[in-house]
């Protein structure tokens, strides 16, 4: 796998999976997508088997022209055990996707893992959440799992922060010390840090009101950037897209689930900027209205910016569809990550 310039952090689900396709061959080379397996507490072991199977051969298939991590930090015990009769090592040949483990896993959850990245003699990757304050204990657990992989395998970190808003002000602090203490454990292939910017909508989000909030993610990798370590330049960025850390924490919701509108989301150097959006053509002045308070923007990047900028316009004009969640989701996270990929290749600085 080449060293790749930026590692969203995917959920498993079809829009996620079109977004990271619909990339420019360009970016593409450029993009290697965490892929996240969400959680589902309470499903039988039949149906869930035939659930994960599907998600993960269809991440499979959505990763075939570049490379990539699968992995399913959330299962328990049950889950961890099915997944293991699914992810078998022989399940991982010829496969553009390499296996993800952690500290605290299940242990049926970090065997499977092990057990692929044995097999098919390649490297593993190890995510580390670090949602708070730095534990030097946890070096010791990841010592332990680089302990169990055979001598000269190469190994990815991926130091998690999760949630990183502004009430997080020490992230990169705490970032500093978990890097300084894991770094030194072994020679790894890929080092790279991922954070989650994308708010949640505020409690009084409404129909032609955008809501902006910082890209506190964002600042703090640059501030870990300017910490002067020697290791700075393997460092490699990685976010959770547009949608919050937590997003993939949670199960997918039923197909006649969540509220009857969206949010349509935009990407900017220095913010994020989410516009309510209602579900159903009989709102179509209000949702083109949700799609001009982004094209509206000083920031918007206009429609030569790719495909995302095209289709908001598009839906201010009425031009294109309504749409529903997926294909905001979908519009959103490939303005994102062209964006991303773009700012990280200029190396800009933030101020």
């Amino acid at each position: 796998m080449s060293v790749p310039l930026y590692v969203p952090v995917l959920p498993t689900r079809p829009h996620a999976a079109a977004a990271y396709r619909a990339l420019a061959p360009d970016l593409l080379r450029q993009v290697a997508p965490l892929w996240t397996l969400p959680p589902r507490p309470g499903m039988l072991p039949k149906p869930l088997a035939e659930r994960l199977a599907k998600e993960a051969g269809d991440t499979s298939t959505a990763q075939r022209l570049g490379s990539g991590w699968l992995d399913a930090p959330f299962a328990d015990e049950d889950e961890a055990a099915v997944l293991a009769h699914i992810l078998t090592p022989e399940w991982w040949d010829h496969r553009n996707l390499r296996p993800v483990t952690g500290p605290g896993r299940p242990g049926a959850q970090q065997a499977l893992a092990l057990a692929a990245a044995r097999h098919r003699e390649d490297g593993l990757g190890i995510r580390v959440r670090l949602p708070g304050d730095w534990n030097d204990s946890t070096a010791s657990d990841v010592a332990a799992l680089l302990d169990r992989m055979p001598t000269g395998h190469p190994a990815d970190l991926f130091l998690d922060l999760a949630t990183v808003l502004p009430d997080r002000p020490d992230a990169a602090k705490e970032a500093v010390r978990a890097l300084d203490t894991l770094i030194p454990l072994t020679s790894w292939h890929t080092v790279t840090v991922l954070a989650g910017g994308f708010p949640e909508p505020p409690d009084d989000f409404r129909e032609g009101v955008p809501y902006e909030a910082p890209r506190t993610d964002w600042e703090t990798w640059h501030e870990i950037q300017h910490s002067e370590r020697p290791y700075l330049p393997r460092l490699r960025y990685g976010d959770y897209g547009i949608h919050p850390a937590a997003y993939v924490t949670q199960p997918p919701p039923s197909r006649d689930g969540g509220p009857p509108w969206g949010i349509l989301r935009y990407t900017t150097a220095r913010s994020y900027h989410l516009s309510k959006v209602p579900h159903g053509s009989q709102y179509d002045d209000a949702n083109r209205q949700a799609a001009r308070c982004l094209t509206s923007l000083a920031d918007f990047r206009g429609v030569d910016a790719g495909a995302g900028e095209r289709w908001l316009r598009d839906r201010t004009e009425g031009t294109v569809s309504i749409g529903n969640h997926s294909t905001w989701n979908r519009v959103g996270n490939f303005q994102h990550m062209t964006f991303v990929v773009r700012s990280l290749g200029e190396r800009s600085p933030l101020r």
